[in-house]
């Protein structure tokens, strides 16, 4: 079984080796949503205002796979640099560790969430007609929650360990049931809504099931749970892992509370049918946005890695690397949202009134997107190299102190209506994003540079 060397190679080469398959992965991964919203919005008589009662679930969502990421994604950086320093044993550890905290969370979330639901939706601007659709959705939905959070928490130390392969695998096996199992329970068993979750649950089993026989069967580090005397023994590192995770984890949940906000003042100043729009335009983004995140996800762990073992030049091209791939892929892509918007939207709903709304608004929330990368950067960075407190501040930055506020100060106070709701998203990308990137720079070369000038002092001199 093929693994990366993260120490040896190219740099480029061990990111294009553990960045492609997990691209393939988060593409497949996308088809999870992607194919529940194209198949929905067909559900004949009543697609479209499926598609937007659907789309208020979201947040629910999107908060269960924070929690998810918080302890995956959280850890995983840590496995890293511990084993970039030869410290087997620690990293096994806060990989038990994390593993732990998934299960466990994924419980309490499954419990809260099935009893909480209906006014939770409410909340989220579920309108009484929204409800007919909303609600079996995600109480069909919650069932799968340990399963999702398993799937999802674990893959990273898949990843983290050089086999990005199998973590392509874990996704892909889960992507194709569901792929197969949509239109068999939405239109042939005529589940309507409800056969979208119920495919959706039993692909994510699918997908952890094969997680857990990897890391319990045969990868070279193995996950178990944490045994009660090992409890305390790990508090330290589950501290570690929730104050590393917290930035990815704030930034999933700050994009649900976006989500929030956005849905609540469309459904005033536009009506249902800018919720569905919302929706839509979500959708895109997840689409433009994978490649984005597989590049830099798999970046990260030769970052740590690097990190770990002290070797900052190779942290440092692995960072220029990973810049210049995101800045070209971006490029194609906003280019292709700015010339050619209704094909895009068409993926996702064949109602001429739906796209004839979603056209200007994908333009208007998208006109600044390039400078998210800067985000993505600098976010991807601050995590790997364990910089904790910076990565948590960004991620409140960006959507907390500027997008919510922007959503509400620009359609109401500057009487932009809808318009401001989708240009509240380019002004923070072009503020936050910036202020994120030029902090990254300033904070992380100088360091790598000391370090390398330390690893020269302790160098043997050649006579």
């Amino acid at each position: 079984m093929k693994r990366i060397d993260f120490e040896n190679g190219t740099v480029t080469g061990n990111i294009l080796g553990a960045a492609l398959p997990m691209l393939v992965a988060q593409i497949l991964n996308l088809l999870y949503n992607i194919v529940d919203r194209i198949y929905i919005a067909r559900i004949p008589g009543c697609g479209t205002a499926a598609l937007g009662a659907v789309g208020l679930c979201f947040p629910l969502i999107v908060i269960l796979s924070a929690f998810a990421n918080l302890f995956g994604s959280g850890g995983a950086p840590l496995f890293s640099i511990y084993r970039g320093k030869k410290e087997t044993e620690q990293a096994n550890r806060i990989m038990n560790t994390s593993f732990t905290m998934v299960c466990v969370s994924a419980t309490l979330l499954m419990t809260i969430g099935l009893v909480f639901a209906r006014p939770l939706l409410v909340l989220f601007g579920a309108s009484a007609d929204a409800l007919v659709y909303a609600y079996p959705y995600m109480m069909l939905y919650l069932i799968g929650t340990l399963p999702s959070m398993i799937a999802v928490g674990m893959n990273p130390f898949i990843n983290a360990q050089g086999y990005s392969l199998v973590g392509m695998c874990s996704v892909a096996i889960g992507a194709a049931a569901n792929l197969l199992l949509d239109p068999l329970f939405i239109f042939v068993f005529g589940l309507g809504v409800q056969g979208a979750a119920v495919a959706t649950v039993l692909s994510q089993l699918l997908s952890a099931s094969f997680v857990l026989l990897f890391l319990t069967k045969r990868a070279e580090l193995r996950v178990r749970f944490l045994r009660k005397a090992e409890f305390a023994q790990c508090s330290g590192y589950a501290k570690n892992i929730v104050s590393l995770g917290t930035s990815g984890f704030v930034m999933q949940l700050t994009n649900s509370l976006v989500t929030i906000c956005c849905n609540n003042v469309l459904s005033v100043t536009g009506g249902d049918i800018y919720i569905s729009v919302m929706t839509i335009i979500s959708s895109v983004r997840q689409l433009v946005e994978t490649p984005i995140y597989a590049l830099t996800e798999g970046t990260s762990p030769i970052l740590s890695y690097n990190y770990g073992a002290r070797r900052p030049s190779r942290v440092k091209n692995s960072g220029i690397v990973m810049a210049l791939m995101v800045f070209g892929y971006t490029a194609i892509m906003w280019s292709l949202i700015i010339l050619a918007p209704g094909m895009l939207i068409r993926i996702f709903s064949s109602d001429s009134v739906l796209v004839a709304d979603a056209i200007p608004a994908l333009k208007q929330y998208f006109a600044a997107f390039i400078f998210m990368d800067l985000q993505y950067i600098g976010q991807t960075t601050f995590k790997s190299l364990n910089k904790k407190k910076q990565a948590i501040f960004f991620s409140l930055l960006r959507k907390v102190f500027i997008v919510v506020p922007l959503t509400y100060l620009m359609p109401y106070t500057l009487h932009m209506g809808t318009d401001g709701v989708f240009l509240a998203e380019p002004v923070s990308n072009v503020i936050g994003g910036s202020f994120c990137f030029i902090t990254m720079l300033c904070t992380i070369l100088p360091e790598l540079k000391r370090m390398g000038q330390d690893n020269a002092a302790v160098s043997p001199v050649k006579l």
